[in-house]
C-alpha cells in the first residue's frame, strides 16, 4: 500500500478529547515538530459548528507556527463511538458532535490528502508499537487508563480492527459480573472499576478527602504514592481488575508486551504492583506468563504519534479505504 506523500513532509495529527483539542506535526520518525493546544469548547449551549471552528483554528495556528510545506495527511484520533472507517464520530464526553462528519470535514479541508480517523486509544497503542514500548514486538496490547478505560490490539505486527474497528476494547471486558454497573449498560466491566472518575467515587464513599473539590484520578494516584491508606486501597482495587482482565487478554491473543498509558497509570508501584500480584495468580499458562506489563514510553504525545502512523505506516496500521 501507497501514500501520496512526499519523503520528508510531516503529518497533522489531532488529538480529540472532552477536555482539549490538540494538534501536532509529527515527522516520520515519530517526533513533534510543532504542537498546540486549546481547550474542547464544550460547555452546555456550544454545539458542532463552535467544535469546529475551534479545531480549525488550532490547525491554521499549528501549521502556520510550524512555517514548513504542506502536510503529507491527516490522522486523528477521537473518542467513540464512531462509524469506521467513515468517520463519523459521536464521542461520550462531547455532547455536540453526534454523527458528526469529521473525516468528511478534513477531507474538505485538505483535498488531495489522505485523511485517516480512528478511536484515541487505538492511536495510543499504534503510537507505543510503532515509536514507544511495543517498538519491534509483534504482539502488543496498548491501553490507556484515564477518564475511561481503552485499548488497542497489534497481532503479528498489525493493527487488529474487527468488523466495526473497536477491536482492542478491553475497557468493557468483565472482571466482576457482580460488580458496578458501567456505563455501557453492563456490570462489572473494567472501565467501571478502573476509570479515573470511578476510582474517585469509590474512594470519597470511603472517606477519601482530596485537596481539589471533587478530586481527580491524578490527585488520587499521587495520594496512593505518599501512602494514604484510602488513595491506596483504591489502587489496589483497579491494579486487581487490570491484572485479571489483562491475563484474559492474553490467554487469548498470546500477546508479548502490554503497555499502560493514561492518568491513573502514572499511580506508579501503587497500581502496578497489585496489577502483576493479580496477573501472576491469574494468568497460570505458561506463555502468558512471558508476558511484559509496562508503563507505555510515550507520555502525552503518545496519541498524536500514533495518529501521525495512521498516515506514515498504512500497511501495519490502516486496513481500510
Amino acid at each position: 500500500m501507497t501514500d501520496p506523500r512526499p519523503p520528508g513532509r510531516p503529518v497533522l495529527a489531532i488529538d480529540i478529547g472532552g477536555t482539549k483539542l490538540a494538534a501536532a506535526l509529527v515527522d516520520d520518525a515519530g517526533r513533534v515538530v510543532a504542537y498546540d493546544r486549546v481547550p474542547t469548547p464544550n460547555a452546555p449551549g456550544r454545539d458542532a459548528e463552535d467544535l469546529w471552528r475551534a479545531l480549525d483554528g488550532l490547525l491554521d495556528k499549528v501549521v502556520a507556527d510550524a512555517g514548513g510545506p504542506e502536510p503529507a495527511g491527516v490522522g486523528v484520533g477521537c473518542g467513540g463511538p464512531m462509524t469506521w472507517p467513515e468517520g463519523a464520530v459521536s464521542p461520550l464526553n462531547i455532547p455536540a458532535w453526534r454523527g458528526f462528519p469529521l473525516r468528511e470535514r478534513l477531507r474538505e479541508r485538505h483535498p488531495g490528502l489522505p485523511v485517516r480517523v480512528h478511536n484515541d486509544a487505538i492511536c495510543v497503542a499504534v503510537g507505543e508499537h510503532w515509536r514507544g514500548a511495543g517498538r519491534e514486538r509483534a504482539n502488543v496490547l496498548g491501553m490507556v487508563v484515564s477518564t475511561g478505560v481503552g485499548g488497542g490490539l497489534i497481532l503479528g505486527g498489525r493493527l487488529v480492527d474487527g468488523a466495526s474497528g473497536n477491536a482492542g476494547h478491553i475497557g468493557h471486558v468483565i472482571v466482576d459480573p457482580d460488580g458496578p454497573p458501567c456505563g455501557c449498560g453492563g456490570r462489572g466491566c473494567l472501565e467501571a472499576i478502573a476509570r479515573g472518575p470511578g476510582l474517585v467515587a469509590w474512594a470519597r464513599e470511603q472517606g477519601w478527602r482530596p485537596g481539589e473539590p471533587g478530586g481527580t484520578g491524578v490527585e488520587l494516584a499521587a495520594d496512593a504514592r505518599d501512602g494514604e491508606p484510602v488513595a491506596v486501597a483504591a489502587m489496589r482495587r483497579a491494579g486487581r481488575a487490570l491484572g485479571i482482565a489483562i491475563a484474559s487478554a492474553t490467554h487469548l491473543c498470546d500477546l508479548e508486551v502490554v503497555a499502560i498509558g493514561g492518568g491513573v497509570s502514572q499511580a506508579g508501584p501503587p497500581l502496578f504492583d497489585p496489577l502483576r500480584e493479580a496477573f501472576d495468580a491469574h494468568a497460570r499458562m505458561d506463555f502468558a506468563r512471558r508476558l511484559e506489563i509496562v508503563p507505555a514510553a510515550l507520555g502525552q504525545p503518545a496519541g498524536l504519534i500514533g495518529a501521525a502512523a495512521l498516515i506514515f505506516a498504512p500497511g501495519r496500521y490502516w486496513n481500510a479505504h
